[in-house]
């Protein structure tokens, strides 16, 4: 029988997350990530594995917790509500007071070499995986009569991902949320009627 857990493994995931979302796949060290973390390498590699292993469970606590934004959206009654909520919850996650500003999803691994592939290709496939619940969810809305019959939920669901982007890197720039909050507004403008 092995010795219980002298951390609270949650609360050390969060602080992981952090580092992360604050400095990416490569820049986050591992003398960053157990420092943040309050534990030794070898806690980290007992509790969560390796590197590579405790940024996938980072940015699976991200989606559930400053990203579920996302998922909230999707379950809005009209298209165009859907929109709205997510560019609003892309805004307020980007520039939370108290939290790195950016996007784990968009910044975490963009500028990786070799050794940081894996993180890039999982945060990709994180990416395309949500644009495409976006593009399920505005079929939906066609089928629905919510949005035209000629709207192509592909291409909605993909400037969707894109304005929702830029506000990210926008945000990890220091734009203040007030001005990304009309970037938002100015995109739903061009929103199809239903």
């Amino acid at each position: 029988m092995g010795r219980p857990r002298g951390f609270d493994t949650d609360e050390a995931l969060e602080h992981a997350m952090r580092v992360f979302w604050g400095q990416g796949y490569e820049g986050a060290s591992l003398t960053d990530l157990t420092h943040a973390m309050g534990i030794t390498r070898t806690s980290m590699y007992a509790a969560f594995g390796n590197k590579e292993d405790l940024f996938r469970k980072a940015l699976d606590r991200y989606t559930e917790g400053p990203a579920s934004y996302g998922a909230r959206a999707l379950q809005e009654p009209t298209a165009r509500q859907v929109a709205a909520a997510f560019l609003d919850g892309s805004v307020r996650a980007t520039t939370r007071p108290g939290c790195p500003t950016g996007c784990l999803g968009v910044q975490g691994a963009l500028a990786t070499g070799d050794p940081g592939s894996d993180a890039r290709d999982a945060l990709t496939a994180w990416r395309n995986e949500h644009t495409s619940l976006l593009r399920d969810r505005f079929r939906q809305a066609v089928d629905e009569g919510d949005l035209p019959p000629d709207a192509d939920p592909e291409l909605l669901a993909r400037y969707l991902m894109t304005v929702a982007n830029g506000i990210a890197v926008q945000a990890a720039g220091g734009t203040a949320r007030d001005d990304l909050q009309q970037v938002a507004d100015m995109a739903l403008r061009s929103w199809p009627p239903a």
